[in-house]
């Protein structure tokens, strides 16, 4: 299932932290309904709100290390969980395809 995420759509509980990067936001806007969601999602996201008319297709590849990077950190501070293969991955060490969720309480 696909999300449409905007930078405009901020979460209230924001804090400074998240509005240093912007990509930390759209994960965390991906997020907020409790699904797990794919990071190719959010790269797209992001490509849908920069992308300029000439841009390619395939624009949003550029963003999917940022966002690897981002929940890298940001499931290293626990406040996402990366799942791989129905699991909860270690964030300092994983390979391959991975979703994204916020902590099973």
């Amino acid at each position: 299932m696909t999300k449409d995420v905007k930078a405009n759509n901020k979460p209230e509980n924001d804090d400074n932290e998240r509005d240093d990067d912007p990509v930390v936001g759209y994960i965390m806007r991906a997020l907020q309904y409790g699904d797990e969601v794919s990071p190719n999602h959010i790269a797209q996201a992001i490509a849908r709100d920069r992308a300029k008319e000439h841009s390619p297709s395939d624009f949003w590849r550029k963003f999917m290390t940022a966002v690897r990077q981002q929940a890298i950190h940001l499931a290293r501070k626990g406040e996402i969980e990366i799942v791989r293969k129905g699991k909860v991955a270690d964030p300092n060490d994983f390979k391959g395809l991975y979703k994204l969720r916020l902590p099973k309480k």
